[in-house]
């Protein structure tokens, strides 16, 4: 018997079976707890804007962060089309490398994963950014991130009441069946824009065209008003009239990047915003008064994803979940990867300290 370095992998099932067995609610307050530890370690990581390949029909991005002790990456598209052909407008990969040896300990599904981040995001966010005491929140775009955004919003926040507004009338209605269980969470069904923002204390744009669009107009936004706005998130896709920000206390994940796909895109460049980690720490405040409007303009950033792997990773190994594979070459002698190709039974290199070992 033979030990082999070995790779912990997460297919879509897996991961799936992982958040039922710890519960949505559960896995959205960890994955927060998780997101806002490490954006208050925000100086120790190594950030760049995600590498993105765009396209007349969506984008594909690579998405890499290190705090020096492990590498994440992720592979993320998004087609808003894709619905018409049985596809998900996002699906992602991604993995959790130590840095030490470059070692990969996890691959994992992050379709799931990155729609649970981005909710836990988004809420986080409003906790600081909020008036305290909103329980009623607009969900306007009832694609694959509302069900997510509903629920991480009524775990971390309270809220009570969803006015849920989409074009396609069948999207509201599943996401209505999909949350019909959820103890004290009303999801009411509403025709238009104006209707869904209706006594909402919270705005959730979550819509998928990849245009310049208008979801909400300034005069729609009241006084107070908290916008988290999720679905412009690259480069010609926005959701928000231009004057709603300018009137508006910002946070953004990280300025470089959202100047470049989020709603601040419309904005000069020294247009003032602040970044999450600011608000989370306390260096900045969310909101300066009741009445003023505060937007979260949310597109995603490798840092979340890097809590998101290290979630899962941690998850899984308490739960002995997801299985192994011999994901890269190990040979005996690292430097004779010919002799281990040639050798038969090749694939059961040798384990190096602090690796995952599993008998072969």
């Amino acid at each position: 018997m033979k030990e082999t370095a070995m790779t912990r992998f997460l297919d879509a099932g897996a991961v799936a079976a992982l958040v039922r067995d710890v519960g949505v609610d559960t896995a959205l307050r960890q994955l927060a707890d998780h997101i806002r530890q490490d954006f208050l370690r925000w100086h120790r990581f190594e950030k760049s804007a995600r590498l993105a390949s765009h396209s007349p029909v969506g984008v594909i991005e690579l998405m890499p962060v290190t705090d020096g002790a492990q590498y994440a990456f992720k592979y993320v598209n998004g087609h808003p089309a894709n619905a018409a052909v049985g596809l998900p407008t996002v699906m992602a990969f991604g993995a959790l490398a130590e840095v030490s040896t470059g070692f990969p300990l996890l691959l994992a599904d992050m379709t799931l994963a990155t729609a649970l981040r981005t909710a836990a995001t988004s809420a986080l966010a409003a906790r600081a950014m909020a008036r305290p005491g909103s329980r009623t929140m607009a969900l306007i775009g009832n694609g694959a991130q509302a069900e997510f955004q509903a629920l991480a919003f009524h775990a971390l926040l309270g809220v009570r009441e969803v006015r849920a507004y989409d074009i396609d009338a069948q999207a509201t209605a599943r996401l209505r069946r999909n949350l019909s269980g959820a103890a004290g969470l009303d999801v009411l069904a509403v025709k238009s824009v104006e209707e869904a923002l209706s006594g909402a204390q919270i705005v959730t744009t979550a819509t998928a065209d990849k245009t310049r669009a208008v979801i909400l107009a300034d005069g729609q936004v009241g006084p107070g008003v908290h916008i988290n706005a999720v679905g412009g998130d690259c480069p010609g896709k926005t959701e928000l009239d231009p004057a709603i920000l300018r009137r508006a206390r910002v946070a953004v994940e990280y300025a470089p990047q959202s100047r470049i796909e989020g709603e601040v895109q419309q904005m000069p460049d020294d247009f003032p915003v602040s970044e999450l980690w600011q608000v989370l720490s306390g260096e900045v405040p969310g909101r300066g008064s009741d009445d003023e409007v505060t937007v979260f303009d949310s597109v995603g950033f490798a840092l979340e994803d890097y809590s998101a792997l290290r979630w899962l990773h941690a998850s899984a190994c308490a739960r002995h979940l997801g299985r192994f594979i011999e994901l890269v070459a190990t040979p005996e002698d690292g430097r004779d990867l010919y002799g281990w190709l040639m050798a038969p039974g090749n694939g059961d290199g040798r384990a190096v300290a602090g690796w995952q070992r599993v008998a072969a």
